[in-house]
C-alpha cells in the first residue's frame, strides 16, 4: 500500500479521508473493535469536550452541535458518521506489534498479519494510554482509570488526580456515593464554563486571544481573576484555601466547570490536599500519613503523553524511536523525525496549543503530509528523511520561545514536561503561526533519494546543501 495509517480516532479518520481524496491507497488499522479513539475509550460520567464544539470538528464536515461543549456520545456519533460518509472502514482488531524500515518501505507486523507500506502516518494520539503512576496492587477493592470506566458498587470512593477528567466526573458521581475523598497534589485553576454557542470563526478568534496570554504570563494573571471569583463561591475558608492554585493560569491545562466547586463543598466530599503515599488492602494513604478506608479507587491521572507506547515499536536498524528520543520526543514541525524516513506523526511533539482544537492541528499537519507525499509520488522520490540540523534548529527555536511562555514560566510542574523536565508538548506561538508554518513540504529540508540505498547511508548534512531552518 502507499500509506498505512495507525489508529482510527479523529487523526486517523482525517488522514484517511484527506489522503484518499488525493488518490493514495491509505489503509487504516485500529487495535480496538470500533473507531473513535479517545472518544470511544472515555465514557466516564460527564465526559465532554473542553474546547467549544464549533471548533471541534473537521472543517470539511461541519455539524450543528446540540450544545456549546458537546458530550462524548455526540462527538463519537460525529466521528462515526463522518467516517461512514467518506467510506473510511478501518481494519479493526489489528494492533501494531512492530514496524521496521527495510531501506525502502516499512514492514509492519500486526496482530492480524504482516503489511508493507511506503509511508506510515502515526495517528495513535497522546490521549491514548492511561497513566497510573502508583502501584496499587495491594488494594483489594475496585480500582480503575477514568479512561477505562466501569460501573462500581463501592460507597466510599477515592479519586486520585484533579485534571480535566476528574473535574468532569467528580460532580457526576458525588451525589451517588456516601463518601468521596479527592486527593489533590496541586489545586488546578477552574474557570466558569460558558453556555453560549458561537460561530466557528468567532470561537477561533477568541481562543487565539488566549495564545497571546500564554506567551505573556502577565496577561494570564489578569484572566485568572475569573477563577478567583469562582473560588469565592466556596464559603468554607479552609476548603477555599486548599483549592486556590499557587501557579499562573495556563501553566497547566485550562479547566472549565460550573459544577466542580459546588460538588466539592458537599458534606460527603473531603478534599485531601496531598499526594498519595501508598495503599493498604482496604484504603489509601495520603502524604499526610493518614489512611482513609475506601471501597473504590478511581485514577484521574492522565495519559502517557510524552512517552507514547508506539515509539518503542517503530525501529530503524534495530533502534526504536523511543530509544532515539530517550524520554524527550522531538520532531521537525512535530511531524517528521530524522532517521525514520517516510514516517509522519499526527499530534506529534510540541504541537499542543493549550487553547485551540486538536482538529485544527490535525488538519494543519495533514496539509503538510499530503504535500510531502504528493511531492514524493509526483517526482518518483521513494524516500524522504528530514535533515538532522533542520530538525535540531527547529526544536532549538521552540525551546527558546517556550522559556517565555506561561507553560514554562508559570510556576508549576505539568504533564507538558517530559521525563527529563523538557517541555516536549507545547507549541510556543499562535495557532495562526502554526497554520502558516506547517503548510507546504520543502524538499530542501530533507534527504531525498531516488535510490533507497543512498538514503539509508545518509547521516550528515552537506554544508553546501544546508538550508536555513525556519521557526
Amino acid at each position: 500500500m502507499d500509506v498505512l495509517v495507525i489508529g482510527a480516532g479523529p487523526a486517523g479518520i482525517g488522514a484517511a479521508i484527506r489522503l484518499r481524496e488525493l488518490g493514495f491507497d491509505a489503509h487504516v488499522i485500529e487495535k480496538a473493535s470500533s473507531l473513535g479513539g479517545t472518544w470511544r475509550d472515555n465514557v466516564y460520567p460527564g465526559c465532554a469536550c473542553d474546547i467549544p464544539s464549533a471548533l471541534y470538528s473537521y472543517s470539511f464536515a461541519p455539524r450543528r452541535w446540540s450544545s456549546a461543549f458537546s458530550r462524548q456520545p455526540e462527538i463519537l456519533e460525529y466521528l462515526r458518521e463522518t467516517a461512514a460518509a467518506h467510506g473510511v472502514v478501518p481494519q479493526y482488531d489489528t494492533e501494531l506489534l512492530d514496524a521496521v524500515w527495510d531501506g525502502s518501505r516499512w514492514q509492519v507486523r500486526t496482530s492480524s498479519g504482516v503489511l508493507s507500506a511506503r509511508a506510515i502516518v502515526s495517528a495513535t494520539g497522546p490521549w491514548h494510554e492511561p497513566k497510573i503512576p502508583l502501584d496499587a496492587s495491594v488494594f483489594e477493592g475496585e480500582i480503575f482509570h477514568s479512561a477505562r470506566w466501569r460501573d462500581f458498587s463501592g460507597r466510599r470512593v477515592a479519586v486520585v488526580g484533579t485534571g480535566a477528567s476528574a473535574v468532569q466526573f467528580v460532580p457526576e458521581i458525588q451525589p451517588a456515593v456516601d463518601q468521596l475523598y479527592l486527593f489533590q497534589r496541586t489545586a488546578p485553576w477552574v474557570l466558569p464554563k460558558p453556555s453560549v454557542k458561537l460561530p466557528r470563526s468567532v470561537v477561533f478568534g477568541l481562543l487565539e486571544l488566549f495564545s497571546y496570554g500564554f506567551r505573556h504570563p502577565w496577561v494570564m494573571k489578569m484572566v485568572q481573576r475569573l477563577g478567583l471569583l469562582q473560588l469565592r463561591t466556596i464559603k468554607d475558608p479552609a476548603l477555599r484555601a486548599a483549592l486556590t492554585p499557587d501557579f499562573v493560569l495556563g501553566c497547566k491545562r485550562l479547566l472549565m466547570s460550573n459544577t466542580y466547586y459546588p460538588a466539592l463543598a458537599q458534606p460527603n466530599v473531603s478534599v485531601v490536599p496531598h499526594a498519595v503515599q501508598g495503599f493498604t488492602a482496604d484504603g489509601i494513604i495520603g502524604a499526610d500519613g493518614v489512611e482513609r478506608k475506601v471501597d473504590t479507587i478511581i485514577f484521574g491521572t492522565g495519559f502517557h503523553f510524552s512517552d507514547p507506547p508506539i515509539a518503542s515499536r517503530v525501529r530503524v536498524d534495530g533502534v526504536s524511536l523511543a530509544e532515539v528520543w530517550r524520554g524527550s520526543p522531538q520532531a521537525y514541525l512535530g511531524t517528521s523525525v530524522h532517521g525514520f524516513p517516510n514516517l509522519f506523526l499526527l499530534l506529534g511533539p510540541n504541537l499542543g496549543t493549550g487553547h485551540s482544537s486538536a482538529f485544527t492541528i490535525i488538519e494543519t499537519q495533514l496539509r503538510y503530509i499530503a504535500s510531502a507525499l504528493t511531492a514524493l509520488r509526483d517526482r518518483e522520490w521513494p524516500v524522504a528523511d528530514v535533515r538532522p540540523t533542520v530538525q535540531a534548529a527547529f526544536n532549538s527555536s521552540v525551546q527558546v520561545a517556550l522559556q517565555r511562555t506561561v507553560y514554562n514560566a508559570g510556576g508549576c510542574t505539568s504533564y507538558y514536561l517530559d521525563a527529563n523536565g523538557r517541555n516536549s508538548t507545547m507549541w510556543p506561538w499562535s495557532t495562526v503561526r502554526m497554520m502558516r508554518r506547517i503548510r507546504a513540504f520543502d524538499p530542501s529540508d530533507y534527504f531525498i533519494s531516488p535510490d533507497p540505498a543512498s538514503a539509508a547511508g545518509a547521516g550528515t548534512d552537506s554544508p553546501a546543501a544546508e538550508p536555513s531552518a525556519r521557526a
